[in-house]
């Protein structure tokens, strides 16, 4: 019988044969049991060029070419060292695929080298063995590695440099979807979703009209009444856009209470309006300052309210600062409250901040870009008690629902406002004499004209998933934050930043190193504490075993933050997380 390495070999023969690229002989070699591991791994398998039926691939030199080729160091595959006979992109450009005349088959073999080369990627990727990162300053990028050169050129390059280039951005960048990648709250790597992802760029059309993206239209419009129903609003009430990301989200937050408080601001500025003020938990995302700026409130008039030792806002003290702006003759509209703060992964108290928003005429946002996922999980859902009175929310399903960058979507309780406040009807775009109902050219209810595709991605992942699967992934998730914070609690060289139970997968917390652990925490020792984190982290990524993001926060020095929302993680590599911490900070 074939050795595995043996049923390799045929495998990749018999792909190739699939392909059209090689033509086996009439031979026992070409039958698999006749295949032993001795001959595919030191002969050559005998195969013959299949007759072309015309000369119109002149350039098509057929050459030995060794498998290996498809990867490099790591990316080697150690099995595929037989020789076969394949199409040698060496001679061939760009300009001779599709749609050039006779094209199909250089595309064909091209797009499937592509594809091995993402294959073999991803399986890495979910191979716990390799590394997490190879990683290089910025510096020697910029002078090049090891061939790869990032300076672009006046003549094209042929398609086997444009596979080599292929092989080595993926080689030398993060492997995101790695078992052991903890360090942003977008991470993994769902395969159904990638492929949602691939069909998007392959259909590469955009979202402002129904006649060029008409599936893609009705998608949103399902997903964002999915999302509606889920948040506890009525279908025929609410509206939304998906949007490029979570600070996108929360700007239109900002723009549509402006406008619905005061709709001249579309047509005479800024100078129209009263001084107005924004509120904030002291602890919420910097894209709330980071809008003001660019709608030209200014950051002066975000108001950050103050939050409790766990991170939560206070609504005593929101009420105070409203009272407080109100006196200083200015006009409070808009509260954010946060559900999941990115560091400490609090909920601030929604219910509570709805009762203040109605009893002083305010909008009341969520920014449930991180925590929003929870709302799909019967068991952590109570969270978000009272995100139902918003007047608008943010929701990621990139974050805890695992969709590939981007997915963001806004979300808003009054239909029509979107449309209201940021529509100017492009004559040549939106007619309104076309054939079809022409409500659904969403696009001049957007910001943007050009709109990416990110709804097809999170609809296939939830065709293929169903509710109840991003439930059982979420719930997996919060077990594996405390899985971390009882081993946190049990361990003598770690302190929590704070001695509770994550609500979220965010687990905060310091590594002490010995030189550490009987100094009495005073100043010098925070000082020197602040220091641990930076250092373990670069030895961290010089060995690209693992990441993980750290940062100081109010009055605490840097710290470590951990956060899951990767399905490939396992509770052995949390083990491996403070082992290799340990390991690398334990002189320090």
């Amino acid at each position: 019988m074939p050795s595995e390495e043996g049923e390799d070999v045929v495998n990749h023969f018999s792909k190739m044969c699939s392909r059209g690229v090689v033509a086996p002989l009439a031979s026992p070699l070409a039958t698999p049991l006749a295949v032993n591991a001795s001959f595919a791994t030191t002969s050559e398998i005998a195969l013959t060029i299949k007759d072309e039926q015309d000369h119109t691939e002149p350039r098509q030199l057929r050459q030995k070419h060794l498998c290996c080729l498809h990867g490099e160091s790591e990316d080697r595959d150690k099995g595929s060292t037989i020789e076969s006979f394949m199409t040698n992109f060496s001679n061939i450009y760009e300009s001779e695929l599709l749609p050039a005349r006779n094209g199909e088959k250089f595309t064909e073999h091209f797009l499937h080298e592509v594809v091995d080369i993402l294959l073999s990627y991803i399986k890495r990727t979910y191979d716990g063995k390799s590394k997490v990162l190879d990683f290089h300053h910025p510096h020697q990028l910029l002078e090049g590695l090891e061939g790869f050169n990032l300076e672009l050129s006046d003549q094209p390059q042929p398609l086997e440099q444009i596979l080599v280039d292929c092989r080595d951005t993926l080689k030398y960048g993060v492997k995101t979807g790695h078992s052991r990648y903890f360090n942003q709250l977008s991470s993994g790597l769902d395969i159904v979703g990638l492929a949602g992802e691939w069909l998007t760029a392959t259909a590469n059309t955009n979202m402002f009209t129904y006649e060029i993206a008409p599936v893609f239209v009705v998608m949103e419009e399902i997903l964002l009444k999915k999302m509606h129903e889920i948040i506890g609003w009525g279908e025929s009430e609410a509206d939304g856009v998906f949007s490029p990301g979570g600070s996108i989200s929360n700007l239109y937050s900002i723009l549509v209470a402006r406008y619905k408080h005061f709709p001249e601001i579309k047509a005479k500025g800024m100078a129209a309006l009263p001084d107005i003020a924004l509120f904030a938990s002291e602890h919420s995302h910097y894209s709330i300052q980071k809008a003001a700026a660019v709608l030209g409130i200014g950051t002066d008039n975000v108001v950050a309210v103050k939050c409790d030792a766990r991170g939560k806002m206070t609504p005593s003290e929101l009420e105070r600062a409203i009272l407080k702006v109100k006196r200083q003759g200015k006009v409070p509209l808009y509260i954010c409250a946060t559900a999941g703060t990115t560091v400490y992964g609090a909920f601030d108290p929604l219910a509570d901040i709805a009762d203040i928003c109605e009893k002083y005429n305010l909008w009341m946002h969520v920014d449930a870009a991180w925590g929003g996922g929870l709302l799909l999980s019967s068991r952590h859902s109570y969270k978000l008690s009272g995100i139902e009175r918003a007047n608008s929310v943010t929701w990621n399903p990139h974050k805890l629902m695992g969709v590939p960058l981007q997915c963001s979507a806004f979300l808003v309780r009054e239909k029509g406002l979107l449309q209201a406040c940021n529509q100017l009807c492009a004559g040549y775009l939106f007619q309104p004499d076309k054939q079809y109902d022409t409500a659904y050219d969403t696009g001049d209810k957007t910001i943007q004209c050009g709109r990416h595709v990110d709804v097809f991605k999170l609809w296939l992942m939830w065709r293929a998933k169903g509710t109840q699967g991003f439930e059982i992934l979420i719930n997996k998730y919060l077990e594996l934050a405390e899985y971390l914070y009882k081993e946190l609690k049990a361990r003598k060289n770690y302190e929590l930043v704070f001695d509770a139970a994550p609500e979220l997968t965010n687990v905060c917390f310091w590594y002490i190193p010995p030189s550490l652990r009987h100094i009495p925490k005073e100043p010098e020792r925070e000082k020197r504490l602040h220091q641990i984190a930076p250092k373990i982290k670069a030895r961290m990524i010089e060995e690209g075993t693992v990441m993980v993001g750290y940062q100081p926060h109010g009055d605490n020095v840097n710290f470590f933050r951990m956060v899951f929302s990767n399905p490939a993680t396992k509770k052995s590599d949390i083990d491996f997380l403070l082992e290799e911490i340990e390991r690398l900070g334990k002189d320090l």
